[in-house]
């Protein structure tokens, strides 16, 4: 089953690290095929091994997903500066 995705605001607030099924929540990927996508390791992002948990940087993942945080955090898109 595949969950949706997160949203641009919760992608945003997200940590500097989140676990595997965030990061496949964020791609719109479901849990299962992003375990798979790790152990062969070609997960469309760089994913960390931490004993036997698998993390991903979330700077890596609003990178392949198009969001720059910096940015996000001068304007919204009627061009108002946000803080």
């Amino acid at each position: 089953m595949i969950t949706s995705s997160l949203t641009h605001e919760e992608l945003l607030r997200l940590p500097a690290i989140v676990d595997l099924s965030t990061a496949a929540r964020a791609l719109g990927v479901g849990r299962t095929k992003a375990y798979e996508l790790a152990k062969q390791d070609v997960f469309p992002c760089p994913v960390l091994r931490i004993g036997t948990s698998y993390r991903v940087r979330t700077a890596d993942l609003l990178r392949l997903v198009g969001i720059d945080r910096h940015g996000a955090d001068q304007e919204d898109s009627s061009g108002r500066t946000r803080g």
